[in-house]
């Protein structure tokens, strides 16, 4: 019996967190990591994926044209909705919340208290539009 869920896994399979693979991601600044745990971001089908955002760093505004899921894993997750950067109206989401994010909604986040690690669950592919240019890492030399 053949399966069509997208996923593209025939078998059982666990990925323990010290197999985890996190690399750059040229969409993010250089010291954010991103691991890709099932399915490929890149094209249409559901995906999951980890963030992981050391202290101090913002992402600043941008939206993704796909409906998000995100699980908070450690750390505290701060984002903030809207086109502008606002340090005061982040809020803070501690390890095990679940947000919501419908597509093309623009928002931002900021490792305000330490280190934070989300999980996002979604259907690619997945796209990422900073609201100013000038805020894309794609558009600097690293």
């Amino acid at each position: 019996m053949s399966r069509s869920d997208g996923l593209g896994e025939s078998a059982f399979r666990a990925i323990l967190p010290e197999d985890i693979e996190w690399k750059p991601f040229p969409a993010f600044p250089s010291s954010v990591r991103l691991a890709v745990l099932v399915g490929e971001p890149s094209k249409p089908g559901p995906y999951v994926i980890r963030v992981k955002v050391p202290f101090g760093v913002k992402l600043m505004p941008h939206k993704h044209p796909e409906d998000r899921v995100y699980t908070v894993m450690s750390g505290v997750f701060y984002i903030g909705l809207g086109t502008e950067f606002d340090g005061d109206a982040v809020k803070a989401y501690p390890p095990g919340s679940v947000l919501v994010l419908p597509g093309d909604t623009f928002h931002f986040h900021w490792a305000k208290s330490g280190e934070y690690v989300t999980q996002v669950t979604a259907i690619g592919p997945l796209g990422l539009e900073y609201r100013d240019a000038e805020d894309d890492p794609r558009n600097s030399t690293r």
